[in-house]
């Protein structure tokens, strides 16, 4: 079986890199973050530079869509660390979207135009909410106004694709302090929302706290009213939804994951795509650091889908985007297109000759649907 979904051709290809460091760790925060601190920094530099060493064969010859700094907080790393790591990629595409991850706090104009300098071209900004009472509820360390600045000044250091993360379903968040949030965009410089309702992730401080933040999280009823006041906002900005979270310009980085665009991670905790295989790296830096010392891959989970679940996992993703997907030459076992079949009964799925996307209930069940066809 070979078929290909992703776009920009075979060689096409993505790297993430994971930049640990945050100042505090968010409560929600389910992610491998580690301290600020200058050993981490010197330990995760030279990590990664024995990484790109053991994996830069890898990618010859490959076209190199996008370059992904995710987090943590990648601005923390500093600007000559991140330029390091873009000087040793061969085969830039001439529009490769290179994303660095801020936080409002750090997000200065002068180290912002920094990292527009030495030629990253999308920045996204860990927002999460224009409400202070709301960020307060999230612990986050910047206020409604200083995000704001954040992305002013994105805007002013040369950034003209601006992502932004706003969350919902927020412990005693009520439609009008939702609403406050998002009355204040129309101002702002942003090419690009995530949107994201709050989910209590295992293993964070929020987990521990559950009992109480299940009784203050809005009602379903109440969450269907935030997220169709964020559709209708955003999209009269003309942040048109293009992904179930995702609205704006399309992130070239983002639209390879839902396609299948093959990645590698770099990085404690990063995933890669290679191959029809995903596998990730161990969440430890030390480890890390030691099994690249040790000329190891630090590889702790490794997996390949056999047919069909492979496709059916695919497809399930590539759902999540607006457009759909067109199965003409896929080759689909018989249960999965009654499964289809079944979906479009039900009022999940829409078919269109070859193309298949959700409906309007199907984006708001979509967990529903991507269980059934998995």
């Amino acid at each position: 079986m070979t078929f290909s979904a992703h776009d920009g051709g075979e060689d096409s290809i993505s790297l993430y890199f994971h930049i640990p460091f945050c100042t505090k760790k968010c409560p929600y925060c389910h992610f491998y973050v580690i301290p600020n601190q200058q050993p981490f920094h010197r330990l995760l530099a030279e990590g990664l530079k024995k990484e790109w060493q053991l994996r830069s064969f890898q990618i010859q010859s490959k076209k190199i869509e996008s370059v992904y700094f995710g987090g943590g907080t990648p601005t923390l790393f500093g600007p000559r660390q991140i330029a390091d790591i873009l000087e040793r990629i061969q085969g830039l595409s001439p529009d490769c979207e290179i994303t660095i991850e801020a936080n409002p706090e750090e997000a200065t104009e002068d180290l912002l135009a920094e990292y527009r300098q030495i030629g990253v071209n999308r920045l996204s900004l860990g927002v999460q909410s224009l409400d202070d009472r709301s960020l307060q509820t999230l612990e986050r360390i910047h206020s409604a106004a200083k995000a704001k600045e954040a992305i002013l000044a994105g805007s002013r250091a040369g950034f003209t694709n601006i992502s932004i993360d706003l969350m919902y379903d927020l412990p005693s968040q009520t439609e009008a302090s939702f609403r406050y949030s998002l009355d204040q965009l129309s101002d702002l410089p942003i090419t690009h929302v995530s949107l994201y309702n709050l989910t209590i992730e295992p293993h964070t401080v929020f987990y521990k706290r559950r009992t109480t933040l299940l009784e203050q999280i809005p009602s379903p009823a109440t969450s269907l009213h935030l997220l169709q006041h964020a559709i209708e906002a955003l999209e009269n900005l003309g942040l048109k939804r293009y992904e179930i979270s995702a609205f704006g310009r399309p992130s070239i980085h983002n639209s390879g994951y839902w396609t299948a665009r093959p990645f590698l991670g770099f990085g404690p905790s990063a995933f890669s795509f290679w191959e029809k295989t995903r596998f990730r790296n161990i969440a430890n830096l030390q480890r890390y650091a030691k099994l690249l010392n040790d000329g190891k891959f630090p590889v702790d989970f490794e997996e390949k889908l056999a047919y069909p679940a492979d496709l059916n996992e695919l497809l399930a993703i590539q759902l999540r985007l607006k457009a759909g997907v067109n199965i003409e030459t896929w080759p689909l076992p018989e249960e999965t297109k009654k499964t289809l079949q079944r979906l479009e009964r039900e009022g999940f799925m829409k078919q269109t000759a070859s193309v298949w996307q959700l409906t309007d209930k199907g984006m708001l069940f979509y967990d529903t649907v991507a269980v059934e066809i998995i």
